[in-house]
């Protein structure tokens, strides 16, 4: 009897020593804790000089690292030819370098989609984009219909307003770089929705340069709406802006500006500058990639009342270009805006 108790005993511990590693490796892959190091890739759709977004994407990749000595960033500039994009992010992919693409463009899901197949493998995170269902792919859509609905409400004060380079035709402009989704369906749109809240008789004259370089097209184009009657312009040029910058301080006319502060680049002429907090957003995600904590496969929408678009209120500058009476109202309707009290439909893209 005792035997048979030892030897029942002895198989029993066998049975803990061999179980119990299986119990604490499975343990182990069930936790949700997140990389020990990161290799990220910023892939630029462009080039970070005169493109707010990519700066702030590239500046918010490097402070992130400079913070986590564990993470390595590379900064690759795709250039102006998207024609090259899908070949160039193909080919840094396929070293296997990177542990995650990080990029800022509506038409980079698409391309990710058809390098990811290639690769499955590879995470990518896509700011100013939507794309839900792909497992590889997480993107953050800054809501720009919302930006562009204050900011053409704005451009509506001004325009209808007795300022020395208002006039009497109720017509504000809308220069573009080149034309994509998001512009035509959110942008433009909201632009010209906020306006019409201040008078609904108000046009929008839209024109595309083509490019996001060349200043003296733009230049060209503003001469030519400005001839038309426009007293308010929007741009989304990147360093194609110059352009208009220098027709609104030699002929008179007012900016309001999205996505960055540009007070100074036409002073008393640039009336209205909003924010877009990409770099916030960008350490932010990154904090989440270390922690495991992405959901990759979903999209989501960030605006006002999330605390990634806003308006800089700080700057003297918008207080020195605005009427008190101007400022009064259009803080007004921000407020209401942030605070969901607007209503609209977003646009599908």
């Amino acid at each position: 009897m005792t035997r048979k108790i030892v030897s029942l005993f002895m198989v029993l511990t066998i049975l803990v020593i061999v179980v119990a590693p299986i119990s604490a490796a499975g343990a182990v892959e069930q936790t949700t804790a997140g990389p020990q190091s990161l290799s990220l890739l910023v892939y630029i759709t462009g080039v970070v000089a005169g493109s707010p977004p990519y700066t702030a994407l590239a500046e918010g990749a490097n402070e992130f690292a400079a913070e986590n000595p564990n993470v390595t960033v590379k900064i690759y500039e795709a250039g102006f030819n998207q024609a090259q994009w899908e070949e160039q992010l193909t080919s840094l992919v396929a070293t296997g370098e990177y542990d995650l693409v990080l990029g800022s463009n509506p038409s980079l899901p698409e391309i990710c989609v058809r390098v990811g197949a290639k690769f499955p493998n590879q995470k990518f995170i896509i700011t100013d984009a939507q794309l839900a269902g792909n497992s590889q792919i997480r993107t953050y859509l800054y809501n720009q219909y919302e930006q562009s609905l204050y900011l053409g409400y704005l451009a509506g004060l001004v325009t209808t307003s007795t300022m020395p380079y208002a006039n009497k035709e109720l017509k504000i402009g809308f220069i573009a770089a080149q034309e994509y989704p998001l512009l035509n369906k959110h942008m433009v749109p909201g632009f010209l929705a906020g306006a019409r809240l201040v008078e609904p008789k108000i046009e929008v004259d839209f024109r595309v340069i083509g490019n996001w370089f060349d200043a003296n097209k733009a230049a060209e184009l503003a001469t030519s709406m400005k001839n038309s009657g426009v007293d308010v312009f929007a741009s989304i040029a990147g360093g194609a802006a110059q352009g208009l910058f220098k027709v609104a301080k030699e002929q008179g006319a007012y900016i309001v500006f999205h996505n960055n502060n540009e007070y100074a680049a036409a002073p008393t002429f640039v009336v209205g500058c909003g924010s877009m907090e990409q770099k916030k957003l960008v350490k932010e995600v990154l904090s989440e990639v270390m922690a495991g904590k992405v959901a990759y496969g979903t999209a989501s929408t960030v605006g006002a009342k999330e605390g990634y678009m806003g308006f800089f209120f700080d700057d003297p500058a918008y207080t020195a270009n605005l009427p008190a009476e101007i400022r009064t109202k259009f803080e007004a309707f921000y407020a209401d805006v942030k605070a969901g009290k607007v209503a609209y439909t977003l646009p599908a893209l």
